[in-house]
């Protein structure tokens, strides 16, 4: 492990409304994806922690569920709440955007970063969709002007533009400490759990707006033998009408969905994946506080924890 007398280790929370890239740009620090990500706004829901480690600092990364204001769902709630905890926690802030110009559920965010005294870097995401990169200097000026960030880095996450610049700066920002993970750990989530999430992933890809808000991946069976690996999964939705809309004319659509899960898998993995997906009722469950977080948040706190089992890249 990377150690020398001035080596850095910190928590650094990746912040923003839903869908601006926060978890694309955490995989693509990684250069391996353990948060899932679509078009969809609000694909996160736990906090993730991603470690990247150099020859001088181990940056801990916690990716965030986009922070929705107005919502009384206990779902949102939860959420909301799995990501303003982490506030508390960490020594460095990343503010994302994206585009040129401030949305109000940025402005809501920005909010609660200048109510904290925890140091915060504004990152300007999908630059590489902005042609003219002179369209950038307004937001530039404007995120400047709130004297609430100590640098602002614009990138693109999905091509890796000025992503190691971005980097170099975050190790500056980091204390002089001890490394907290080996140096081949990537995260502290275990594979039942990146397992769960990929194939929520594959759920919100294929299906429309309302159905991927209600669904809940449970894992009932993980199990690895001569280097096979078994995995039997229980997706939840909360209408009975869902259904039949999930699994599809003949199955067809459970089928795909399990398909592009399993192709995943055999990376994530590394092996032969046998994977069997069932479909079941719970209704209502995102607006039941209990039902929530008996299915999404049964394993963790809202703070910064360290789970005993880990993936290794």
């Amino acid at each position: 492990m990377p150690e020398t007398e001035s080596f850095r280790c910190g928590y650094v929370a990746i912040l923003g409304r839903p869908n601006v890239g926060k978890s694309t740009l955490l995989n693509r620090i990684l250069g391996q994806k353990i948060s899932i990500t679509s078009r969809k706004p609000q694909t996160t829901r736990h906090r993730i922690l991603g470690v990247h480690t150099s020859t001088s600092a181990q940056s801990l990364f916690v990716d965030t569920p986009g922070i929705h204001f107005g919502s009384k769902r206990a779902l949102n709630k939860a959420m909301n709440r799995a990501a303003t905890e982490t506030l508390k926690d960490v020594d460095l802030l990343l503010f994302m955007v994206q585009g040129t110009r401030l949305s109000d559920g940025d402005e809501a965010v920005l909010k609660l970063i200048s109510q904290s005294s925890i140091p915060a870097i504004a990152v300007i995401n999908k630059i590489d969709r902005v042609t003219d990169k002179l369209l950038l200097l307004p937001i530039i000026d404007r995120l400047a002007k709130m004297e609430v960030f100590r640098q602002i880095i614009p990138v693109s996450a999905q091509t890796g533009d000025q992503v190691e610049e971005l980097l170099a700066v975050v190790e500056q920002y980091l204390p002089e400490a001890s490394a907290l993970f080996d140096d081949e750990q990537i995260t502290d989530r275990s594979l039942r759990f990146l397992t769960a999430e990929i194939i929520r992933e594959k759920i919100m890809r294929q299906l429309g707006d309302e159905i991927p808000y209600g669904c809940s991946v449970e894992i009932e069976r993980f199990e690895s033998d001569e280097g096979r690996t078994q995995i039997d999964a229980l997706i939840w939705v909360e209408k009975p009408a869902h259904k039949p809309i999930l699994i599809g004319k003949g199955g067809d659509r459970l089928k795909r969905i399990g398909s592009d899960a399993r192709q995943d898998l055999i990376t994530l993995i590394d092996g032969p994946v046998h994977l069997q997906l069932w479909v079941k009722v719970k209704r209502g469950w995102t607006s039941d506080e209990r039902a929530v977080r008996s299915l999404e948040y049964a394993d963790e706190s809202f703070g910064l924890t360290r789970g005993d089992e880990s993936f290794d890249h």
